[in-house]
């Protein structure tokens, strides 16, 4: 296999691990909503489950965003 090969296999993988990810937060990433979207009063613990929500909403979008630039890479070499 060539390397833009692997490159779009690659890139199939995260692009899919950073969707199931995106999949798991309750309800939808608070950083593609529109509209109003939760919060809570800092230093509570709804504000604490927030924040690490947000933090794995950042990391599926990277995660899939990097998978679809990798799939790109892949089809267009």
């Amino acid at each position: 296999m060539s390397i833009s090969e692997w490159i779009f296999v690659i890139g199939f993988g995260v692009a899919w691990l950073g969707g199931l990810i995106m999949i798991v937060i309750p309800d939808w990433p608070r950083q593609l909503r529109k509209g109003e979207t939760p919060s809570a009063p800092p230093g509570s613990p709804e504000a604490y489950g927030l924040f690490w929500m947000d933090q794995y909403g950042y990391i599926g979008i990277v995660l899939f965003l990097i998978g679809v630039l990798g799939i790109g890479y892949g089809l267009w070499s």
